[in-house]
Formats: structure tokens, sequence, C-alpha cells
């Protein structure tokens, strides 16, 4: 009798505990279909379009950097020290011109001596023509005439000489064709250089802009005026290209860009890189780059419908930047789409859109 006792109890003792595990069961099964609306940062879309960019990189480089060289031949006298500031005219260099200045003194004298030869002829001619008719002949005062017409050729091209003499000279002194800092001296004090022989390197530091490199393939959408960003250690600034030179290289695929720069700011020779822009989009919805979750098999957003209630929308992307995307398909103006939160949300759950965020329009 004890025994069938408490058999029936342990058998409803059972009974019970099922029934309370099936309670908390469907107590947990209704929690989890009702769970409290998740706080999110939602924006709105706005129909638009996104200028994609690429990045190339660049070197600063001076609008102005010869290496400048002799233009006569001689043995140096002075080259200016590298470092040195220069003023545009200013001496670089100095060639000795001892045998210039004594060739110099020689077409003076050859002019002098040419000179009192035609004062010479002058006056033979102006006493043939003053003599009467018979004693002077006509043939005579041709010939005085012709001798006076050659001594001034003569002392004409003397002082062409002489002319080309002092060009000379002028020319064993290197002056700057631009102003500027001398970066490296190419020949030392004393050595003899040629005509053609390079002495120096002047580069303006002032004026200096970006020669970067970009695909033949981009050709058709980078124009001179395009605005564009170059960023350097530490650095970044604004800008526009300058020029395109048209023609690639047929190894690399490459075309030349120059871009301008504010002067005094980017030392020559740093490397660059230029965000260009890229190909634009006719039309789409422009969404924060936020609300796009990318997963293994697409990228979705969710949408929040009047209900507060989010939708998980499917979108194919088009071009973008650092904060916006375009979105081609799956989103029209004006829908609210979430930025912040839209990792915990599943389709259909309802959110309550955050206090501190509320709806934000891109612009």
């Amino acid at each position: 009798m004890t025994s069938t006792v408490r058999t029936r109890r342990a058998a409803v003792a059972c009974l019970a505990a099922t029934m309370v595990s099936l309670a908390g069961a469907v107590g947990l099964a209704e929690g989890q279909a009702a769970p409290p609306p998740v706080p999110v940062t939602i924006a709105r879309a706005v129909a638009g379009s996104v200028e994609a960019t690429r990045t190339a990189t660049g070197t600063v480089v001076s609008r102005n950097d010869a290496r400048l060289a002799a233009e006569i031949a001689g043995r140096l006298t002075w080259v200016a020290e590298p470092g040195s500031t220069v003023s545009r005219g200013a001496a670089l260099a100095r060639v000795d011109t001892t045998t210039l200045q004594l060739e110099l003194r020689e077409n003076e004298a050859q002019v002098r001596r040419l000179a009192a030869n035609v004062g010479l002829l002058e006056t033979q001619l102006e006493r043939l023509e003053t003599l009467g008719a018979g004693i002077a002949s006509r043939s005579q005062i041709d010939e005085a005439a012709a001798r006076l017409a050659m001594a001034r050729q003569e002392l004409e091209q003397a002082h062409v000489a002489g002319d080309r003499t002092r060009h000379d000279i002028a020319r064993g002194t290197l002056r700057a064709p631009f102003p500027g800092h001398v970066v490296e001296r190419l020949r030392q004090l004393g050595e003899f250089v040629a005509p053609g022989v390079e002495v120096l390197r002047l580069t303006d530091t002032d004026s200096v802009e970006v020669v970067a490199r970009a695909p033949v393939a981009e050709a058709m959408h980078l124009k001179a005026g395009h605005e564009v960003r170059v960023m350097g250690a530490g650095a970044t600034e604004g800008s526009r290209i300058r020029a395109v030179v048209p023609v690639g290289d047929e190894r690399s695929r490459m075309l030349e860009l120059r871009i301008a720069l504010s002067r005094g700011r980017w030392p020559i020779g740093s490397a660059v890189r230029v965000e260009l822009p890229s190909v634009t989009s006719a039309s789409a919805v422009i969404v924060p780059r936020d609300a796009v979750i990318v997963r293994a098999d697409g990228a979705h957003v969710f949408r929040v419908g009047q209900d507060d209630v989010a939708e998980r929308v499917p979108v194919r992307l088009g071009n973008g930047d650092a904060a916006r995307v375009e979105v081609l398909e799956g989103l029209s103006g004006g829908d609210r789409v979430v930025v912040r939160g839209g990792e915990r949300l599943s389709a259909g759950q309802a959110v309550q859109v955050a206090s501190s965020g509320g709806a934000r329009s891109l612009t």
C-alpha cells in the first residue's frame, strides 16, 4: 500500500514539473515573439549622385628647375654656394674673361684705326669734289667715293666684332633666369669648362606642383580645372588639375597630370597621394555608408516604414566616397534608413528612433 502511494506521488510530481516547464517555454516563446523596440539612428535617402574617386601617387616638383651651363670656355673663378637664395638676374658663376678683355682692347684699337682712315677718305673726297672739272676727273671722284664706302663697311664690321666680344664677356657671368635656390654645384672653383658644360642646379622653391600619373583609361574623365585633394605627410590641400598631358606611356599605360599647389607649403621631392575624380553616375539615391550592411549574400539596408518597423531591403550599390554611397536599386528618395543599430535588427522588428540622432538628411 505504501509503495503504491509513493508511486502515485512521484507521478504527480513529475506531471507538475512538466507543466511548469511547458508554461516557462510558452512564456519564453511569447517573449521572443514580441521583443522591445530597438533604438536606432536613421537618415533619409536623397536623390543625387556621388563622384567616385581613385587615388594616384605623385611627387612634389618645382615648376622651374634648371641645370645651368657655361656659355663660354674658360676657368671658373667663382661659383655660388649651395643653399644660396638668389633673385632673377643675380650672378651664379663667373668664368675667367681675361682673354676676352684683351680681344676687346684689340677690337677697340681696330675701330679707332678704321675710323681715322674713314676720316681721311672723307677729306680726300670733299677736296676732289671742290676742285674744278678740269682738275679732277669723274673717275677719280668715283674711285674716292668707293674707297670711302668700303672703309665705312670695314669700320662697321669692327664695331660688330667689338660688340660680339662684349657679349661674350657678359656671358662669362652665369645669371639666374628665375628666382630660387642653388641646390647643387656641378663644377667647382678653378675647373675649366667648355660651352654647354653644366655648372650648377637652380630650383625655384616657391613655384611648386605635383606630378602624378593615372591610367590612360581615366583620360576621358580628367580635365584641367577638375578639383582634387592632395594628401601628404601631415598635410592635406584641396587643389585643381593644372594640365593633363594627353600622351600615355606605352609600357605603363599611364598619363601625366600636373596639379597646382600653394607656394611655400610642400617641400620639393615630397611623396603625396592625389584623390582624383572618376566616373559620375547619371542618377541614383544617396545614403550614408554606415547604413549599408554587406554580407556574403550581398548588401542590404534596413528601411523604417511609417509604423516604425524595420524592413530588410537588398540593394545594388554604385559609386561612393568615405561618407556616402549610391544605391542604384532598392530605395527611393525620402526613404528612412537605419544608420546606427542595424547590426542588431531583423526583418519585421520594431524600432525606436533614438532621440539623440533623429532623422538626418544628406546634403
